[in-house]
């Protein structure tokens, strides 16, 4: 089986977190195919504090300005990958940094005029990641895109996991993430969902923000052939394990 894991940058800012989730991610790649995306966002808005840069966000996405721009590069595709490599290396992986502009992984084009330099993914193309997974490597994919014109993209991290999971040909697309899962208007997590009820819990302004971002990413992956989107709680030991064994956990989207 294909699998694509997304996991949110929340996780992986803390040294533990990142190590197990590394760890748990590794073990399953021994038995499937595994290509990882990740996202930065926490990171970012620390870096770009830290420096005086006011993080400015709408819908959900992050207005993303030409010195933003070169921020994304050296967060997502520098120090968030490196760390999160390092700790593939740790626990016994064979991982490859990458990005989406790595040999036209992910082509994008600008979303919106008024996000500036954040892009939409029009074009992917998988046969890296075919190449690297064949040979017994492990893609660790930060969420910047580009396109043939030489432009950079930074791209919402579930819409890169969707476009990187379309080009593979991915089976099952999961999002490991900082919540237990999708939460209706009771605030019960919903064990599944599907295309019409997701639509409606943003439409009401249930799910808003970042949530609201995963869940557009996550119809999008349906309309495009991922037969199995899972949004998960990546807190949790053992979720994958939970997953894989059919044990209820996080959230199933069905078209």
């Amino acid at each position: 089986m294909k699998l694509l894991i997304k996991l949110g940058g929340t996780l992986l800012d803390d040294a533990a977190s990142r190590s197990r989730l590394a760890q748990e991610i590794a073990n399953l790649a021994t038995t499937q195919t595994v290509v990882v995306v990740h996202g930065g966002g926490k990171q970012m808005t620390r870096f770009l504090a830290e420096r005086g840069i006011e993080s400015r966000f709408l819908n959900g996405l992050r207005v993303t300005t030409p010195d933003i721009i070169d921020a994304v590069v050296k967060v997502f595709g520098g120090s968030v990958n490196a760390g999160l490599v390092s700790a593939f290396r740790a626990a016994g992986a064979r991982p490859v940094g990458l990005t989406g502009l790595d040999a036209g992984l992910v082509d994008a084009e600008a979303l919106d005029p008024d996000l500036g330099l954040v892009g939409k993914p029009v074009r992917s193309n998988g046969l890296l990641l075919d190449l690297l997974t064949r040979e017994g490597y492990l893609p660790v994919v930060a969420c910047i895109a580009g396109d043939a014109q030489g432009r950079i993209y930074n791209v919402n991290g579930d819409r890169m996991a969707v476009a990187c999971a379309g080009a593979f040909g991915a089976d099952r697309l999961i999002f490991l993430t900082d919540v237990d899962g999708v939460r209706d208007q009771s605030g019960q997590v919903r064990p599944q969902l599907t295309t019409e009820e997701a639509l409606g819990l943003i439409r009401t302004g249930v799910a808003t923000a970042g949530m609201q971002a995963k869940l557009e990413a996550a119809i999008s992956g349906l309309e495009n052939g991922v037969r199995e989107i899972l949004i998960a709680p990546g807190a949790t030991a053992g979720v994958l394990e939970k997953i894989a064994t059919a044990q209820p956990v996080g959230t199933r989207l069905i078209s």
